[in-house]
Formats: C-alpha cells, structure tokens, sequence
C-alpha cells in the first residue's frame, strides 16, 4: 500500500504542471487544487506508515510471529525505516508493561505532581492560572507541539519518562539507566539501523532534493508521530483512569488502567490493525497477535466488568478535552487520579 500511494503521489505534480500558459487566474486556482491530492496523500501514506509501525511494535512483543528471529527481522526493518530504535525501545516498552500505571516504574506517561509544577497542597489558596491557565491559542501550539515532538522526545531527552532517572536518560546511549550490560549490544544494532536510515535519507535528498524528500516522506512520517502519539496518551491519559503508589499497584490494575477507543472508524480498524480499539486487553495479554483483539476483548469485558474501559468520543475532542483536564496528579495518595487546570479531580469516589 505504501508503495502504490507512492507512485500515485509521483502523478500529481505532473499532472498539475500543464496549467503553464492558461490564465493568471486559472493558474492560481489549479495551484491551489494541486495540494488536495497532497493532503490526501499524506493522510493516508501517513496511516499506512503509522500501520508499519504498529506491525514493528507487535514484532517487538513476539506478537508477529512465533519465531523471534522473524520478529526481530521484520521489527527492525519496519521501526528503523521510521526513525525508531527496535531493540532500545523495545526494552523500555516492555518494562512499561510491567509496570504499568506505577507511579514509581512506569516507564512512560508517568503523570506529573503538585511537587513538579510547585503547586502547594490541597487547602492552600493559590492561584492555578498563574502556572496552567493560558488561552486556547497557546494549548493549541502546546498540543501541536506535543504531537509532533513528544515521542523524539521521549526517546532523546526521557521526557513524559520517570523523573527519578538521571538527567540525560535517553534510548541511544548503550549505558543508560534503561539499559543492562547484557543489553548493549541490542541498543548499538539499534543505532546502527538508525544510521543506515539517516544515510538512505541523504542519499535521496542528494538524488531527488530536500523538498521531494519532505513531500513524499518527511510529512507522513510526522503523521505516524502523530498518529502514534495520539494513540498512546489518549491510552493512557484520562480522568478517569487512575494511578498508583506502592503496595496499591499490582499487574492486573496497571493493566486495567487504560482506555479503548472507537479511533477513526474504518480507518484505524484497517490501517492501524485496531491498535487503539483493543489495547486494554493488550496490557494484559501483551503477545496475543492483534488480529484476536475483538474476541479476546469480548471475553475479557465479561470477566471483569465495569472495570473496563472504553470510550466512543471522537479522538480529536478526547485529545483536546483530555489535555486540558489532565494536569498533574496530587504527591500523596495510594491512588491518585488527574486534576485539571483548576485543580478540581473529573472523578468522585
């Protein structure tokens, strides 16, 4: 699908190109109509490459194949080819399922705290707008922001990680925190992947230039960053979803603390395999292949009941409404859930 969406692509400005000689007016319009088939184009290369990353993930969980070669063959093409390091980010992917919602060993979307932001306790006046109120212009940059930039990041800076690393946790450096002796090696086959993709790249914007690089694979893969990183937060970022602290924490609750999501209709069912639809019963099940996620999902529903969670909102609103709610989470508490810019909890126990 990629490669067809690619030819496709290589049509449009040829296409576009013969409007040279008509009128001013004309020509103007048609260069402005010659962008639709773009946007399309990257929309959907964008999900295609998004659903190549999914397949690298699923690899990295030993969900692809029974055979961990194949696994690891195929997840590092399909990662490398989008600017992910495999074997690094699979390491740390894998003790965040572990660990899931702990506030202590969460490896990822570890929420923010009172102590953090230097918001004073609950009971002492203080003015919440004076570090979290802004317009909705500035959330907006802010959101776009975070979309585009959070998951380099993440993977360069540890950022959104636990705050109790040492400063400069980052996926590349083989003795990072992250990482054990045993697992250095890993981590350099993983930069080298990442290198030979940088050296594709510069090959291609010597042969083709910048701007053909950017148009028909730099933009798409910002959409699988973005795409990515919707998914994930909106996983596991929500009001009602809870965190928690020491003995409170056990693998069944991490697991249950995340949200499914009716995420782009048919579209995230094709080209994202229903990863953000059936991701509770991934925590739980991490290497059940996706394409069992309905019936296991059913079953896993019935088991436990109101403790599943599933939201029908359209994604956009939720990334929106969930940004603005979702501030930080209080320092005390065995269990603790967001508050928002107000300092208000979404939740009543």
């Amino acid at each position: 699908m990629a490669a067809l969406l690619w030819s496709l692509a290589t049509l449009i400005d040829p296409f576009f190109s013969k409007v040279h000689g008509h009128s001013t007016i004309l020509c103007a319009i048609l260069m402005f109509l010659h962008w639709i088939p773009w946007c399309l184009y990257w929309w959907f290369q964008g999900l295609v490459f998004t659903g190549i990353w999914v397949i690298g993930h699923e690899c990295g969980h030993g969900a692809f194949s029974p055979h961990r070669k194949i696994n690891d063959i195929i997840g590092f093409i399909a990662h490398s080819f989008l600017w992910t390091p495999y074997f690094s980010w699979k390491i740390s992917h894998h003790r965040h399922h572990i660990n899931h919602a702990s506030m202590e060993r969460d490896e990822c979307y570890v929420p923010l705290t009172r102590s953090d932001l230097g918001i004073p306790p609950p009971g002492i006046h203080f003015d919440y707008d004076e570090i979290l109120g802004d317009t909705p212009l500035y959330t907006l940059i802010m959101l776009i922001r975070q979309q585009l930039l959070a998951f380099p990041a993440y993977l360069l800076l540890n950022s959104s990680g636990q705050r109790n690393y040492p400063k400069w946790t980052n996926h590349f450096s083989p003795n990072s925190i992250l990482f054990t002796k045993g697992q250095r090696r890993a981590v350099m086959l993983s930069n080298i992947g990442l290198v030979i993709m940088a050296l594709a790249v510069r090959k291609a914007v010597l042969m083709y230039g910048v701007l053909s690089v950017l148009k028909y694979y730099g933009v798409p893969w910002l959409a699988v960053t973005h795409w990515f990183v919707m998914i994930t937060y909106l996983h596991h970022t929500d009001p009602i979803i809870p965190h928690f602290r020491g003995k409170m924490w056990n693998f069944q609750r991490g697991a249950a603390a995340t949200v499914d999501r009716a995420f782009l209709g048919w579209q995230g069912n094709f080209f994202l395999h229903s990863v953000a639809r059936y991701h509770v019963i991934h925590h739980f099940f991490p290497k059940m292949p996706f394409y069992h996620g309905k019936e296991a999902t059913e079953a896993l529903q019935s088991f436990i009941g109101n403790y599943y969670c599933f939201s029908d909102k359209p994604v956009f609103q939720a990334l929106w409404d969930n940004y603005n709610r979702c501030q930080f989470v209080d320092d005390e508490g065995e269990v603790v859930f967001y508050r928002d810019k107000k300092g208000e909890s979404a939740v009543r126990i």
